[in-house]
């Protein structure tokens, strides 16, 4: 991967890389730490799926633990506050949405696009962390590809219904997503992951989870380019 060639050399002691590690490391945390409350309150959303969505929920906060304990095998103490804020505005507008009971505007925030930016993340990751985060990484990213295929499966199931507040639900969250890889890509770059990298293969895995439920390739292109403009 051409990632790879930047930084072929990393240094997990260094302090540079340690200091980028506590946010990037704080960021998947509280990502996984997200989608388990998210999942547990899709439960109580969909009563006729509750099992298999608190299942999905206890497997996310299986992930928190082992990325807090990549976080404690390089003695890095995550920056858990940066991570609040960096999730707050999709964090608000899935709270917003489950109170007025938008089903539909859950899943698309946390089934497609938190499921995707992190399976993109993850992707890009996995080939210049340390040894024992790997091993975990790998793991989890196995399991992302269940939780992003559980809400292509329930939207592709009710997509005529569904489809009009996806659109809206994408316009309103997607550019979130750009915001969120622009402020995060200098910590990123000391890690060895590239910007460039990790846009592509968010856009790769969001637009194949669109066209599995149901958008045209040109609905795909015209929905994918909403907050493009600022990365």
């Amino acid at each position: 991967m051409p990632q790879l060639e930047v930084m072929p050399e990393l240094d997990y002691q260094s302090e540079v890389y340690k200091d980028a590690y506590s946010r990037i490391n704080a960021i998947v945390i509280e990502g996984e730490d997200e989608a388990f409350n998210n999942y547990n309150q899709l439960a109580g959303l969909m009563p006729n799926n509750a099992e298999e969505l608190k299942k999905l929920a206890k497997m996310e906060f299986k992930h928190k633990k082992g990325f807090e304990a990549c976080g404690k095998n390089l003695s890095v103490t995550p920056d858990i506050a940066f991570a609040k804020e960096f999730f707050s505005e999709l964090h608000g507008n899935f709270q917003t949405a489950a109170a007025e009971g938008k089903i539909v505007t859950c899943l698309l925030i946390q089934s497609l696009i938190i499921e995707c930016f992190a399976i993109s993340a993850y992707n890009i990751y996995i080939p210049v962390a340390d040894a024992f985060a790997r091993k975990i990484t790998e793991g989890v990213v196995k399991d992302e590809y269940m939780h992003l295929n559980y809400g292509e499966e329930w939207l592709k199931a009710n997509f005529e219904e569904s489809r009009e507040e996806l659109e809206v639900a994408n316009k309103q969250n997607l550019p979130l997503v750009w915001k969120m890889l622009n402020q995060v890509s200098e910590d990123a770059k000391e890690l060895s992951m590239e910007r460039e990298a990790l846009v592509e293969d968010f856009m790769i895995s969001y637009g194949e989870a669109l066209g599995n439920i149901g958008f045209t390739t040109r609905d795909i292109m015209r929905m994918s380019a909403y907050g493009l403009a600022a990365v």
